[in-house]
């Protein structure tokens, strides 16, 4: 497969994207806290994932953000990233996923990714729930 036609973005623009699209999925205060809490260490991984997670991914016009929400919970639940999968339900919230919705999402993930998995998701869930 050949790279589409086109110059595509630069980094620069790339980046300035993908923090557009993380503020509004995660929220200014987390963003602002990752950012704040950048080291020597990760501040390459924070430009990456700012660049290629939020700035390529997360920016395509394939999926809206809602149904991009159902599949990062759906990856979360069966992988087991349960600190990420907190900041991702009150993403989904953002995204106007309703808690219902996420319900059935945590629901069908027990059938694929196992009922531990979801008794997990679940109980984050409503830790996550009652915060908001």
């Amino acid at each position: 497969m050949t790279r589409p036609a086109g110059e595509g973005l630069s980094d620069e623009e790339r980046y300035d994207q993908g923090m557009v699209v993380r503020r509004a999925v995660l929220s200014d205060e987390h963003v602002d806290r990752s950012i704040a809490n950048t080291t020597d260490l990760t501040a390459d991984f924070q430009d990456f994932i700012t660049r290629v997670a939020w700035g390529d991914v997360w920016s395509r016009p394939g999926l809206q953000r809602r149904e991009r929400s159902i599949a990062v919970l759906t990856s979360l639940i069966a992988l087991g990233h349960h600190e990420e999968l907190a900041m991702h339900l009150r993403a989904a919230l953002r995204n106007g996923l309703t808690v219902d919705e996420i319900r059935e999402v945590i629901l069908q993930s027990a059938i694929y990714a196992g009922v531990p998995a979801a008794n997990t998701a679940f109980r984050i869930a409503g830790e996550v729930f009652a915060e908001a």
